[in-house]
């Protein structure tokens, strides 16, 4: 059990926040953030402090802290905080849901955040840093650093996930490939080749028919009146 700060005030703490404090064996003391970005003295009923002033407010030796922070800058924004916290002198804890999936010998660094519905297979590595949101990763894949996985993603076996990359929900990546660093696998894409660094992929977006649903209605056989 570890009292904890939360770095962020947005849906991602908001959300850690609920999960820490109801599934959890952690207590959740405090939120910060760049003093800058502070507009609310508190949150929950917590203080939000700033980050800059943080280890004098809640020391290393007395605090743990996590950083939940989403996708943004492909992932270096969590990168950088994850990086200065460990500079402050702070151990960053993980999370791993009781409604996840997960099997004996999961490796796994620090401040890793797996939420419900997610299923982790046989032989996983994962690394520092890295968010999965209700995914499912099979056997003997290897995410890297720094890594986010939006929800209803799925890594398939021995696949290689590289640092800093973001999978789309509902993206798929296929059997024995490697994603190349730093790439973006957008909403609903199929990965079936391995990809270079810094890829970025996309489906083409839905078509919209020239007939309305009105005329299609009969030919769909829509119990609509």
């Amino acid at each position: 059990m570890a009292k904890v700060v939360l770095f962020g005030h947005a849906e991602m703490a908001r959300m850690t926040y609920f999960y820490l404090q109801h599934d959890s064996p952690h207590d959740v003391a405090a939120f910060t953030v760049d003093g800058s970005r502070i507009s609310d003295e508190t949150l929950f009923g917590l203080p939000i402090v700033p980050f800059e002033d943080i280890q004098s407010l809640y020391p290393p030796d007395e605090y743990a802290m996590a950083v939940p922070i989403a996708f943004s800058k492909v992932n270096m924004l969590r990168a950088a905080k994850y990086h200065e916290a460990k500079a402050k002198g702070y151990e960053l804890i993980s999370y791993v849901s009781s409604k996840a999936a997960t099997l004996p010998g999961l490796v796994m660094g620090d401040n890793c955040f797996i939420y419900d519905n997610s299923a982790v297979g046989p032989y996983v590595t994962i690394g520092n840093d890295v968010v999965i949101v209700g995914s499912s990763i099979g056997h003997d894949s290897v995410i890297g650093d720094h890594c986010f996985l939006a929800a209803h993603s799925v890594v398939l076996g021995s696949v290689t996930i590289g640092a800093y990359s973001v999978l789309g929900a509902n993206s798929t990546c296929g059997d024995r490939i490697a994603i190349g660093s730093g790439c973006i696998i957008g909403a609903g894409v199929t990965m079936t080749k391995s990809a270079p660094d810094r890829g970025v992929y996309v489906s083409r977006p839905p078509e919209r028919l020239a007939k309305s649903s009105d005329v299609l209605k009969d030919w769909l056989n829509w119990p609509v009146k």
